[in-house]
């Protein structure tokens, strides 16, 4: 199948993303190898997708945007042979054009992500049925951060683990994560989601002044196991965090303070990232399939079309969209499940 033309939202250059994003107009090729070519139904917006603007992760420019992705099937890669994407381990059956997936836009190796009409994806996977492909698109970044962050901490039943921030995409998937695998969960977050946390079976305490000592009353005074620091970067916490933590700095976890975590000898998730956690291909299907049942959910701040993509990226930048932020190239056959 012939290359076809898209719009993209990419950068050419490193800086603050208003400042380097353009919306251009180029032609996406035949996927290569194991990679597969979509129609994009929707893409999720991440923090991530800032800090890559940023310089974070320095690769071959032009670069784009929107890692997430739910789309259209319209080709495949010539080694593609089953279901499970890079990893084809028990694939069941083959994709094929028209099929509805989700999955991880190739934002390393292609000058163009999952911003845009046409996208390649590196990973991919059958959405369920039931499933609806926008809310599928706000999986992969926080399943798979979330996850294997926790994977990484060691965390068993009984644990208790505070996840600082748990508004946040990644640190609300952790805590139906860590539920899920039986630790005992304190979260902080502000009040638009304090309901939805302690309905999945959370304690919940208001972040900020005070914090330290409100999580210590849950704890009747105990120390905490374990900590995830899920935000933002919010220079000046993790001293707080680590205190909570009986003092000691490894047990404390982050995904966005990097400089300060180090400094103080916490730990950063993306340095302990290793071969042997739970592969992708059976990650994002679980959840995918436990999303289609309602018993796991991203909770979704707006939708935009496209070509309004600078408000999406605006509230994105916000930092504190409360949910994941969506731009939706193409609004048909997302019920084509």
């Amino acid at each position: 199948m012939p290359s076809v033309s898209s719009r993209v939202i990419r950068f050419h250059e490193i800086g603050e993303p208003f400042d380097v994003l353009r919306e251009e107009r180029i032609e996406i090729p035949d996927p290569p190898g194991d990679s597969v070519r979509v129609r994009v139904l929707a893409t999720g917006l991440n923090p991530a997708d800032w800090s890559l603007c940023r310089g974070f992760m320095p690769g071959t420019l032009p670069r784009g945007i929107g890692c997430d992705v739910a789309g259209v099937v319209d080709a495949v890669g010539p080694d593609v042979v089953g279901v499970a994407g890079v990893d084809r381990k028990g694939g069941s059956g083959t994709v094929r054009a028209g099929d509805v997936v989700f999955g991880t836009a190739d934002f390393v190796g292609q000058p163009s992500a999952g911003a845009a009409d046409v996208a390649i994806l590196n990973r991919w996977f059958r959405i369920p049925d039931g499933l609806d492909p926008v809310q599928a698109a706000t999986l992969p970044m926080a399943v798979q951060t979330a996850a294997w962050t926790l994977e990484l901490m060691d965390l068993h039943p009984g644990a208790t683990l505070l996840v600082h921030g748990a508004g946040a995409m990644v640190g609300y998937a952790a805590v139906q994560i860590a539920l899920r695998r039986g630790a005992r969960v304190i979260a902080t977050a502000g009040p638009t989601f304090t309901a939805d946390l302690e309905g999945f079976g959370a304690r919940v305490t208001p972040y900020g002044e005070g914090m330290p000592a409100r999580v210590r009353a849950l704890t009747g005074g105990r120390d905490i196991d374990l900590v995830l620091d899920t935000p933002r970067p919010s220079p000046g916490t993790l001293p707080d965090l680590i205190a909570l933590a009986g003092g000691d700095p490894r047990r404390v976890v982050t995904i966005s303070n990097h400089e300060e975590a180090r400094n103080l000898g916490a730990r950063v998730n993306i340095d302990e990232l290793r071969p042997g956690l739970t592969p992708l291909s059976v990650l994002l299907p679980q959840y995918a399939s436990l999303a289609a049942q309602g018993a796991f959910r991203l909770p979704i701040a707006k939708t935009y079309p496209l070509e309004q993509w600078r408000d999406a990226v605006r509230l994105s930048l916000d930092g504190n969209p409360h949910g994941k932020v969506m731009l939706l190239p193409d609004a048909r056959g997302r019920h084509e499940n």
